[in-house]
Order: structure tokens, then sequence, then C-alpha cells
């Protein structure tokens, strides 16, 4: 009886242990279960999410489609300059800083001067190993800001919006002058040609229904070109490379590239909540950039940029070594 007794608690114990290992495979399959749903529902929401913003902001777009210009003008201070001195035309002209002062860089240069590879920041000895028979000649700051306001006058005469980025360049919204000077097409080729009839400089106009777009077709043609950029953007865009977008910097670009993201479509079509993580709101933005989904308002023509930051540093002419 005894051993009886011992034979069914063992029995007893092995079916308790038998029990108890089932259900927790049982718990750790359905925890793995309902953690495979869950995953499954967020990409699933996250996708709808990008659908539905698309689709919402497509249908603002469509209702409104305003007319955004953004104008360029060409090499703006070296062209300036060659305006003003016939002698320097067909010549490789860079506007530099004081070499003696230590602020010796390529300021802007003219396209004969691009040709040898010169480029916007580099030294001046370096300009001069590219192209020996360089002309550097230095800013004349006064004379840019005469000419910029020059071509805001211009710029006036189709639209009181208007935002400054930097003294050659303007976003225009003409939305409302449509009706009067023609489709946004008609009015950039008209300032284009005004640009270069009164002032003797060209300029690259961008013809979008945002700004950013408006911006990246204004870099798409130059010099003196119109380029318009509509809802057919995909083909005419998505293959560029990323860091042409507006606000796509070199340290942005190499996190981009990382992860294969290479050009404007690649940006596009990555999940935003990824794009959030590696880039932060940043990655928000640039995704709706990349998709069309820019709103921003075009400032008015006596509306100001707020100040965030202000910095103030020098070079000095020589090298520093001691307190004095």
């Amino acid at each position: 009886t005894v051993t009886n007794d011992a034979q069914k608690r063992q029995k007893n114990a092995v079916s308790r242990r038998i029990t108890r290992d089932f259900r927790k495979n049982q718990r750790k399959h359905l925890a793995e279960y309902i953690m495979a749903e869950l995953l499954h529902l967020h990409s699933t929401v996250s996708r709808y999410y990008q659908i539905i913003s698309l689709s919402i902001c497509k249908e603002r777009l469509n209702m409104e489609q305003p007319i955004i210009l953004h104008s360029d003008m060409n090499n703006f201070y070296a062209s300036v300059e060659c305006l003003d001195n016939p002698g320097l035309r067909g010549k490789p002209v860079a506007v530099a800083g004081d070499q003696e002062a230590r602020h010796g860089i390529v300021l802007a240069k003219n396209y004969e001067a691009k040709k040898y590879g010169i480029v916007t920041g580099d030294p001046l000895w370096m300009a001069r190993q590219k192209c020996p028979d360089i002309i550097l000649t230095p800013p004349r700051y006064e004379r840019y800001i005469e000419m910029s306001q020059a071509a805001h006058e211009i710029y006036g005469e189709y639209t009181d919006k208007i935002e400054t980025f930097g003294l050659d360049e303007c976003w225009l919204d003409v939305t409302a002058s449509s009706r009067l000077f023609g489709d946004g097409k008609v009015i950039a080729d008209e300032i284009r040609n005004t640009i270069k009839t009164e002032l003797g400089l060209t300029a690259s106009v961008g013809v979008s229904y945002n700004k950013i777009f408006a911006k990246l077709g204004s870099d798409l043609k130059k010099p003196d070109a119109t380029t318009v950029i509509g809802q057919d953007f995909k083909e005419k865009i998505w293959h560029l490379p990323a860091d042409m977008l507006l606000y796509v910097g070199r340290a942005t670009y190499l996190k981009l590239l990382k992860y294969g993201i290479r050009t404007i479509g690649d940006l596009a079509c990555s999940d935003v909540h990824f794009l959030e993580r590696l880039l932060g709101k940043n990655g928000i933005m640039l995704w709706a950039f990349a998709n069309g989904l820019d709103q921003s308002p075009v400032s008015h023509v006596h509306s100001r940029r707020i100040i965030k930051t202000i910095g103030n540093s020098t070079t000095a002419p020589r090298d520093l070594t001691g307190a004095d």
C-alpha cells in the first residue's frame, strides 16, 4: 500500500510538472504571438498614418494650389563685378576675402572659374593652384545690396509676398497675381528677362506649389533658366541625390547614406518613424519635403525672420600663441 501511494504521488508530480511545462510553453507562445501581432499592427498603423497624411495634404494642395517662385541670381557677387568692370568678362574671376588678414577664401566665382573646379570656400592658394590666371577681387557689399534691392523692386511689381534667402535669392508667392500676369512659368520668364534687361544680370527661377520644390527648381538649371516642378515631381526629382533637398547638409546626408538612403525618392519612401528616430524632428520634416508636403508660407515683404542666435567671430591676422 505504501509503495502504491508513493507511485501515485510520483505519477501525480510528473503529471503536474508536464502540465506546468505545457502551460508555460502555451504562455510563451501566446506572448510571442501577441508581440508579433502588435508589431504587425504598429507597422500597419504607421503605413496608414503615412498614407492618410499624404492624402490629406494632397487634397489641400489640390484645393489651394499655390504658385511659388524661387529666384536665384546666378553667381551674384562675381556677376556684379564683371558687370561693373567689362574687362573681367570672359575671364576666370573670384570674389575673395583679404588674404593678408587671413580671410583668404573664395566667396563667389563666375562660370569661367568654375570650369577649373574652383568652388566657394576654397582657400586662395588652392584657387590659384587650380587656375593660375584667376583674377581675384575684393567684395563690395554695398554694391551687392544696391543690386539686390533693385531686384526686389522688380519682384514687387508682381507680389508683396517676398521672402529673402540671402542677397541673391528670394521666394515669391504669386498665387494672387496669376490672373493678372499669367501662370507661374510666364511670370518667372518675365522676371528673368526684366532682370537681364534692366540689371544686366541673369537669374534662374524655380516654379512649384511649395517653397522647397521651387528652391530645388532654381538649382536644377543654370544660368538663366526657368524650371517647373509640379505634381509630376516623382519623375522629375526623386532620382536626384538627397542632399540636393534644402536642409539636407553633409552630416545629415552621410547619416542617410549609412542606411542606403541615397536619393530624394529613397527619403520619401522611408518609414517616417525611422527617420524621426534617426534625425529627430528634422527627419519628419525632410520626409514631408521629399513627398511634396511642405506648406510653409512665403513671408510678407515687410516681415522679418525671428533671430534665434547671434554669432560674432573673427580670424586674427596672425597666430596668437600667448595671453597677449
